[in-house]
């Protein structure tokens, strides 16, 4: 038996024991941080993305209102649900589990506290009167919510020889990955968000989207430690490409990635960086390689096939409060939404930085 799914029912048939008292919801205060991220620790339906860290994150990079609820009973946590307000002119007006986050929606040991995490989130969503309230499940509900079928996630184990991940990887990827090597391409660990930073600014400009603060950046550094590296690849001592990731259990999840005109123009670098990635965390012993969400119809999407790794469909399910459907407004065929990146991706560097976070803080 996997030790993982023992140590789950272990926890769960301990608390269905220990539960005198009627279960209640609570909101989160700082002083039950501690609690709550023993939670997530031992919860197989929490993830990464569901630690409180990420509370102070955004609360403080983009200053949105957050609700984080939990289920307790008999004094333990037996349930939390992360809630954010996101209120925008452009994008709409949500509660979401989480906003900037791939993975969210409800983790607990027991139907009961998933029910009464539901049943609080929809009354909170009424009294806010937002448009929706999206829960971003990595399975469906039961019974399910409307949902959209626009984002799926690639996940896949990895050998803990690197060579036989090479040996994976299919051909004209592979060939991609020595490319990179033969340009001269070196992988170093960075201390700090200052190369990642100057990499990703120009990335995502050249792709149309708009940057993140710099602050949100040092704010996952400093509130997840050694859990959030920053790996930079260079050429000569120049930053060519960067990507941060995060590291949760016995996975690793490259999380926001990019290369400079010059590493686009080595065709080579992004793959020689995921492929340094992935390398060195199977020799650190981590076992699953998440490459996260995207959207079908993408390069991004492309790009993760072309590596071997099959999606798998994420279930963003959605109570309508004052919506009439289901929101397209992030889908990249929506014209508004393409009208902004065919626009973007022509400002000046500079002006880039300046106005991106004030739209950024609001795409979640």
């Amino acid at each position: 038996m996997n030790i993982d799914i023992f140590l789950d029912r272990n926890i769960l048939e301990t608390t269905s024991r220990s539960m005198s008292k009627p279960l209640q919801v609570k909101t989160l205060e700082s002083s039950d941080y501690a609690r709550w991220d023993a939670f997530v620790g031992q919860c197989l339906e929490a993830t990464f993305f569901h630690h409180a860290g990420w509370k102070e994150v955004i609360e403080q990079a983009f200053g949105h209102r957050t609700y984080y609820l939990y289920a307790e009973a008999s004094g333990r946590i037996v349930g939390i649900l992360p809630l954010v307000h996101v209120n925008s002119l452009f994008f709409g007006n949500a509660l979401t589990s989480t906003p900037f986050c791939v993975y969210g929606g409800v983790a607990a040991y027991t139907d009961d506290a998933r029910r009464m995490l539901d049943e609080a989130a929809r009354n909170l969503a009424q009294r806010l009167r937002v448009d929706y309230l999206e829960l971003r499940n990595l399975t469906p509900h039961d019974p399910p919510w409307p949902s959209s079928d626009l984002y799926v996630t690639f996940r896949k184990e990895v050998h803990p020889d690197p060579e036989a991940n090479m040996r994976d990887i299919p051909r004209k990827q592979r060939a991609m990955v020595r490319k990179g090597m033969q340009a001269g391409l070196s992988s170093v660990v960075d201390p700090d968000i200052d190369r990642f930073f100057e990499v990703y600014a120009e990335s995502v400009r050249n792709l149309g989207t708009p940057v993140f603060p710099r602050k949100y950046f040092a704010l996952l550094k400093q509130q997840f430690g050694e859990h959030c590296e920053l790996l930079t690849i260079t050429r000569e001592d120049r930053a060519v490409a960067g990507v941060l990731s995060f590291y949760f259990r016995d996975q690793v999840l490259p999380y926001y990635g990019g290369s400079t005109r010059e590493g686009h123009a080595l065709r080579g670098a992004n793959d020689f960086m995921y492929w340094e990635l992935m390398r060195r965390a199977c020799e650190r012993g981590y076992r699953v390689f998440d490459y996260g969400r995207s959207k079908r119809g993408t390069g991004c999407y492309d790009f993760k096939k072309n590596w071997g790794f099959e999606p798998d469909p994420l279930h963003y399910e959605y109570h309508l409060v004052k919506a009439k459907e289901v929101p397209n407004n992030k889908n990249p065929l929506n014209p508004r939404y393409r009208m902004l990146v065919g626009t973007w991706r022509y400002l000046p560097l500079p002006v880039s930085r300046v106005l991106g976070p004030f739209i950024s803080k609001d795409l979640g």
